[in-house]
């Protein structure tokens, strides 16, 4: 008994052991999430874990409900709007090496480097970004993640997943979840200072990202008759537009609500004209 009591411990006292357990029994379960047991014909084949996928929304809803957005509300009224924006400016600061990873592997190379620069600059003279200093010397913030990056590398998005707690993805997406814990400043902070210090700036951070949510999750709850659709064909819809940079295919603005206009086209030149009927 005090050997298993002393190996849980070891587990959660090492942390880069206890983050590989972690993913690896993620892992498992998303295996098993995404594993049909049944050929059913009806299942949509965008979300054909439908059923899971708003067991998580529901559940993920009535949290949120409960205990983010009451705290949200009350964030935004007390905290002045000079705070909230360098606060913000500091969770994505520490955020950013996962953008300056994933412009390098989709082969922007320049702009990697100005990503990179990016950093370096609101790390230092914008005290740790609190204050975006490189937007004003012209280095654009861009959006880039490990999830855009397999995009760019052609690998298809497969089915919808909800996680709970954490919102929409995909299968492709859903692999930014590691990529993305690696690549932040505070996963590291938290190693080296520990959770004391780690832990209260992570509850900052999840409140803050959820204060910026505030206002589509009114446009959903304001304007949907199935949040739960809503959700999932505006998050897809968001995630093409960031994998194509904007510039979306022309399939995807065609398909599948009207034909090709390139095949009309070619259609109508393979028309023959009318021969004129010679009324002699």
């Amino acid at each position: 008994m005090t050997e298993n009591i002393r190996d849980i411990n070891f587990l959660f006292n090492n942390k880069h052991l206890f983050l590989i357990v972690l993913f690896i029994c993620f892992a498992i379960l998303q295996g098993c999430a995404t594993t049909p047991k049944n050929n059913d014909q009806d299942l949509d084949p965008v979300d054909p874990h439908e059923k899971v996928n708003r067991a998580a929304y529901d559940f993920t809803d009535r949290v949120d409900r409960a205990i983010f957005e009451p705290i949200a509300n009350v964030y935004i009224d007390y905290v002045p709007n000079a705070a909230q924006r360098s606060i913000g400016n500091f969770y994505d600061n520490l955020s950013y090496p996962n953008v300056v990873l994933n412009s390098f592997l989709q082969g922007k190379v320049k702009q990697g480097l100005q990503d990179t620069l990016r950093f370096a600059v609101n790390s230092s003279i914008g005290l740790f970004g609190l204050f975006d200093m490189a937007t004003h010397m012209g280095l654009e913030k861009h959006d880039e993640d490990f999830g855009q990056t397999l995009g760019v590398w052609g690998i298809n998005p497969g089915s919808y997943l909800f996680i709970p707690l954490l919102g929409p993805s995909s299968q492709r997406d859903v692999t930014n979840i590691p990529v993305g814990l690696l690549t932040n400043v505070l996963f590291y902070a938290g190693i080296a200072v520990g959770t004391s210090f780690a832990a209260p700036l992570t509850i900052l951070g999840a409140i803050d990202k959820r204060a910026r949510l505030i206002g589509p999750m009114r446009i959903r709850d304001e304007a949907a008759l199935d949040p739960y659709l809503f959700v999932r064909e505006a998050s897809m819809q968001q995630r093409e537009f960031l994998v194509h940079d904007g510039k979306l295919p022309l399939d995807l603005y065609y398909e599948p609500f009207q034909d090709n206009p390139f095949e009309k086209d070619s259609e109508k030149s393979k028309i023959k004209p009318k021969q004129k009927i010679n009324s002699d």
